[in-house]
């Protein structure tokens, strides 16, 4: 008995061992062979520090300086979004090693580098594995697939977002617009709150033209997908023990689970409805819109170019949120832009009287629309909706001069890369649409590598035109009806959250024309 209890407890030391050796591999001896094969080749940072690397100081940094609010300038938004980016690029120069936890971030802002990344040749650089909660979110959809799932993906969004599926999707667009210029009459001269407003506007078309319905009717998806991203962005910074979730369910890990289950409900109802209706002959087979073509993809009778359910639902849970998000956020930025700089915006309204007088926006008109192309262009390089651009490297590979160890992620910072002066000029920090004038080469000094906001090269943004739509016609709309200034209680203060959002609104006067 004795030597079976002997046995026993040799047995669990050894499997203590065994965990506590790849426990201190994984948080101690990796990041610092890390760290010092990239010291070698003179690329500094913060030193490492055990398990939490550098968030804590992150933490504390972002404290700081989003108690305070900032001037309207775009020259201080580095060190009020990034102010851990700000700070580092002084010290150690603008490539430079932090930590996230144990995992290396390599911060990269050379466009040339960039460029090299983007291209990705032999998937050396590829999408990252998304955190724990933002996959949740996403699932493994369009945003997170790599290889043939996401050719496969790809190819079907391309054919959601083509041309002419775009030019049907544009009177459900103008018609989710009528509906908040209609609630907009009661604010007539008085103070309105675009970032709340433009919520439901970008929620209504998502609704409307991906899944044939209205906001009422996916309100429930959006509130669950909000309540999911506010676990993401309190979650951010926050390190766990490697492991540890597979033993002890924090607060959060609780909700989102919940959620995440609540969301695939609601999905499998909207899909089994949708194909009922298909059955019955109310749609045409599963209907033109964004889930009726994913639909008819989960019904293929090829086994190669069929999706599953869980496609199915990873896609909507992307395009209800992704699309949504990234367009208000936008839309704020270009509103409060025009607000300051009303100059632009006589410019911007002329340019739609010319084109559609009070008339609604036509397809042939909104491609023409060049002043209000400027504005939207210089509004995502100063105000892009996405912060940064990561990508990860699986094995060691070369990047310019670089060796990059394997198990190091590359995080392009796209204020830094936007507001950089050797490829804006002087003037990087200015609201200047004309810039855009001759198109992105020109503004760039034929640097396109140095414009992101929809990323670059095959994994650029599918829904790229469907936002730049959306967004000509509801601004054009908008222009047609009012005049607008800041108010005075609007408090300049631009956070890094899910994407680049104003901490307490943007509140603006509306004055009928």
């Amino acid at each position: 008995m004795g030597n079976l209890a002997f046995y026993i407890s040799c047995c669990m030391c050894l499997a203590f061992l065994s965990i506590l050796v790849k426990f201190l591999k994984e948080v101690w001896w990796k990041p610092i062979r890390i760290q010092s094969m990239m010291r070698s080749q003179g690329i500094r940072g913060p030193s490492y520090k055990f398990i939490h690397g550098n968030t804590k100081e992150i933490i504390n940094m972002r404290k700081s300086v989003q108690s305070t609010p900032m001037e309207l300038s775009h020259h201080e938004l580095l060190p009020i979004v990034q102010p851990h980016i700000h700070a580092w690029i002084k010290l150690y120069g603008m490539t430079f090693m932090y930590w996230h936890g144990s995992q290396a971030q390599l911060v990269v802002t050379e466009p040339d580098l960039i460029k090299e990344i983007f291209n990705n040749k032999n998937g050396a650089f590829p999408k990252r594995n998304l955190p724990v909660y933002m996959k949740k979110l996403l699932g493994d959809g369009i945003v997170a697939a790599n290889g043939e799932k996401w050719f496969k993906l790809r190819k079907l969004s391309n054919h959601a977002f083509h041309a002419e599926c775009l030019k049907s999707m544009i009177p459900a667009m103008i018609a989710s617009v009528e509906v908040m210029l209609k609630r907009w009459r009661q604010h007539d001269g008085k103070e309105i709150d675009v970032f709340q407003e433009f919520k439901l506007l970008t929620s209504e078309i998502i609704s409307r033209t991906a899944f044939g319905s209205s906001y009422l009717e996916g309100q429930h998806v959006f509130d669950m997908l909000t309540r999911m991203g506010d676990i993401i962005v309190r979650n951010h910074y926050k390190i766990t023990i490697p492991g540890i979730r597979k033993f002890v369910k924090m607060r959060d890990d609780i909700e989102s689970d919940k959620l995440e289950q609540e969301i695939r409900n609601c999905f499998i109802n909207m899909i089994k409805n949708r194909e009922k209706a298909a059955m019955e002959g109310k749609w045409g087979d599963f209907g033109s819109d964004f889930l009726g073509i994913l639909l008819l993809a989960h019904h293929e009778t090829d086994k190669a170019k069929r999706i599953s359910v869980e496609d199915i639902i990873d896609e909507c849970k992307t395009f209800y949120f992704a699309g949504h998000e990234t367009t208000r956020t936008s839309l704020t930025w270009i509103v409060l832009l025009l607000a300051f700089h009303t100059d632009w915006q006589d410019k911007a309204r002329r340019e739609v009287l010319e084109l559609f007088g009070m008339q609604n926006p036509n397809p042939e008109g909104i491609t023409k629309l060049k002043t209000v192309s400027m504005i939207i262009n210089e509004t995502l390089r100063l105000y892009s909706p996405a912060i940064h651009i990561p990508r990860m490297v699986r094995k060691e590979v070369r990047l310019g001069k670089l060796i990059i160890p394997a198990n190091t992620e590359i995080y392009i910072p796209l204020v830094v890369v936007h507001h950089n002066p050797e490829i804006w000029g002087e003037d990087a920090h200015l609201f200047k649409p004309e810039r855009f004038a001759d198109g992105v080469a020109k503004a760039t000094n034929n640097n396109m590598n140095a414009f992101l906001p929809f990323g670059l090269g095959p994994r650029s943004c599918v829904g790229l035109n469907f936002s730049f739509t959306e967004t000509k016609i509801a601004l054009a709309m908008i222009l047609q009806h009012y005049r607008f200034t800041l108010s005075p209680t609007y408090i300049h203060s631009p956070a890094h959250l899910l994407t680049m959002s104003p901490q307490h609104g943007v509140q603006i006067m509306l004055e009928t024309l």
